[in-house]
């Protein structure tokens, strides 16, 4: 299926598009979902959802394949040219909205950079402009993983959005649930909006309600920006000196500061801040029981000052 000629989309039809490509693409073989079995760990007073990887055999090979035409000096970009079979549609003329090809949730879609860009720099209005489009739709999380320390796997850049449920028996996402004693219904002063701390997050990050929903472009851009500054980082400085995770969904934001990519064995992405994890054995699972799951973010993430 090739792009349109036009760079937009009309309002009310990314969804049925997102539908009707996963359909063409389980078909073809483009989608290869990564097939999970999952259990739910408590720690620090919150449920996480801990998934167990069933089939990773394909994603390790095309990992192991891409690590070999890196050490070769070829170029590797899955984004860059992307898969047509992968395509969604276009979002706009700075980006487009992609399948992810190793989906564990169904209708998990990437918003890709049409040209080029580095993961570990600043998200910009553009970026929140495809964001927010998509989460006009979706009432989903959408999540960036802002470098490789923060657990990005490629380098073009590209956010990502997964529809609800994220948890296979229908609960609420682990970290709604964690926000819902925060006051983030409170009116923003002229300043910018309320900047939060969950006391039982033992690591350094910050919270800010949108005033949804659904958020609009500005004020995703707005509060991305009260989050960075709430948490000291420099924007006139590179991103890269600033590995971070962004979770928001229609009702909160959140940016969390990252030090390293995993605890021990156990890798972390954004999605482990929203209580959903992934591990690759039943080995890795008894460790994460015996670490904890809130342990192992902390091991990521960057000191409470």
């Amino acid at each position: 299926m090739a792009c349109s000629d036009t760079h937009s989309l009309a309002p009310g039809v990314l969804w049925s598009k997102i539908q009707h490509q996963t359909r063409h693409a389980l078909a073809c073989g483009a989608l290869q979902p990564i097939q999970t079995e999952y259990e739910f760990v408590e720690q620090g007073g919150m449920r996480f959802l801990v998934r167990i990887l069933a089939n990773l055999a394909l994603k390790e090979r095309y990992n192991r394949t891409q690590t070999t035409q890196q050490r070769q000096g070829k170029p590797v970009n899955p984004f860059l040219p992307y898969d047509p079979d992968l395509f969604v549609a276009d979002l706009s003329d700075s980006h487009l909205c992609l399948l992810n090809k190793y989906n564990v949730v169904d209708h998990h879609i990437l918003l890709v950079t049409r040209a080029f860009e580095e993961q570990d720099t600043w998200l910009t209005a553009a970026d929140f402009d495809a964001l927010a489009l998509a989460m006009a739709e979706i009432d989903g999380l959408a999540f960036y993983n802002g470098g490789r320390l923060a657990g990005a796997s490629q380098r073009h850049k590209h956010l990502q959005l997964v529809p609800p449920p994220l948890c296979p028996d229908g609960s609420p996402l682990p970290v709604d649930l964690a926000l819902g004693q925060l006051p983030l219904n409170a009116l923003a002063d002229p300043s910018g909006p309320p900047i939060h701390r969950h006391p039982q997050f033992p690591f350094h990050h910050a919270i800010a309600g949108l005033g949804g929903p659904p958020p609009t472009a500005t004020a995703l851009l707005s509060t991305y920006y009260a989050l960075l500054n709430g948490l000291g980082a420099d924007r006139c400085a590179t991103a890269a000196a600033f590995p971070y995770n962004l979770l928001a969904t229609r009702r909160w934001m959140m940016v969390v500061s990252r030090r390293q990519e995993h605890y021990q064995s156990i890798p972390v992405n954004s999605l482990g801040f929203a209580g959903s994890l992934l591990v690759k054995s039943h080995d890795q699972l008894t460790l994460l029981k015996t670490l904890g799951p809130m342990t192992i973010l902390q091991g990521v993430a960057a000191g409470l000052a």
